[in-house]
C-alpha cells in the first residue's frame, strides 16, 4: 500500500479534480485505489469531494464512503475546519484521521488523500494541516493555478513544505478556467524557477494536458513515490 497527500495552495484550487484523476489513472493501470477527504466543510451527509473522486474514476459508491471512513468529519458550516468542527460541538482529532487513513490503505494499493484548504490551514486550535501530513510523512502533491495571488500563495506554500522537509512529488498546475496567457506563461515560469531554488526535484505537471501526456506525466510522477 502507498499513501500520497493531495493538497492545494488554497481553496478551490482543484485538488478534487487532480486527486480523481489521479486515481482513474491508477485504476487503468490495474491497481485497486481509495480516495479519502480528510476533512469536508460547507456539505452535510455525502462528501461533495468524495462524489466528485468517484465520478472522474468512473467508480461507484464504495462500502468505505457508507462506512464514514473516507471522510472522517463532515460539518454543514463552510469555514476553516477546526471552526466548522467546533460550531458542532465537536475538535478533530488527528489519531481518528490517521486511524481511517491507515484502515482504507490496509485494503488497497493506493490511498490518495485529500487536503483541506491550503496548506497551513488549521486542524484544531493546535495542530495544521501541513504539520499533520509532515508528521504522517505523506509524500505530497501540491495544486496550483494562474489566478491573481496565486505566486505569493505557491511560493508560500513550498516554503512551508521545505521548512518542514515535507516530501514534495510535484506541482500539479491546474489551467481550467479562463486566464490571461500572459499570466499563464509568467506563472509557469516562476513556479518551475521556485522548484529548482528551493531545492526540490519534483514535477511541474499541467492541467489540462493530452490523455497521453498526463498519463506519462501521473507515471513519472508516482515513480518517486
Amino acid at each position: 500500500m502507498k499513501i500520497i497527500s493531495i493538497c492545494g495552495i488554497d481553496t478551490g484550487v482543484g485538488k478534487s479534480v487532480v486527486t480523481g484523476l489521479l486515481g482513474r489513472f491508477l485504476l487503468d493501470q490495474g491497481a485497486s485505489v481509495l480516495t479519502q477527504k480528510l476533512v469536508q466543510t460547507g456539505c452535510a451527509g455525502r462528501s461533495e469531494d468524495i462524489v466528485v473522486h468517484r465520478r472522474l474514476m468512473a467508480m461507484p459508491w464504495q462500502d468505505a464512503d457508507e462506512e464514514g471512513l473516507t471522510c472522517p468529519y463532515c460539518f454543514p458550516f463552510p469555514a476553516s475546519p477546526h471552526l466548522a468542527a467546533e460550531l458542532e460541538g465537536e475538535e478533530i482529532d488527528p489519531v481518528r484521521l490517521t486511524g481511517t487513513s491507515r484502515e482504507l490503505a490496509g485494503r488497497v494499493d493506493w490511498l490518495l488523500v485529500e487536503g483541506v484548504g491550503g496548506l497551513l490551514v488549521p486542524l484544531n486550535r493546535d495542530l495544521l494541516l501541513l504539520d499533520y501530513l509532515a508528521r504522517q510523512q505523506y509524500p505530497l502533491i501540491l495544486v496550483s493555478t494562474p489566478r491573481l495571488g496565486s505566486i505569493n500563495h505557491t511560493l508560500l506554500s513550498l516554503e512551508a513544505i521545505r521548512q518542514r522537509s515535507a516530501r514534495l512529488l510535484g506541482l500539479v498546475y491546474n489551467l481550467h478556467g479562463d486566464f490571461p496567457p500572459e499570466i499563464v506563461r509568467d506563472s509557469m515560469g516562476i513556479f518551475r524557477a521556485a522548484l529548482r531554488n528551493y531545492g526540490f526535484s519534483a514535477k511541474l505537471l499541467v492541467l489540462p494536458d493530452s490523455r497521453e501526456s498526463m498519463a506519462t506525466n501521473w507515471q513519472q510522477l508516482l515513480e518517486a513515490v
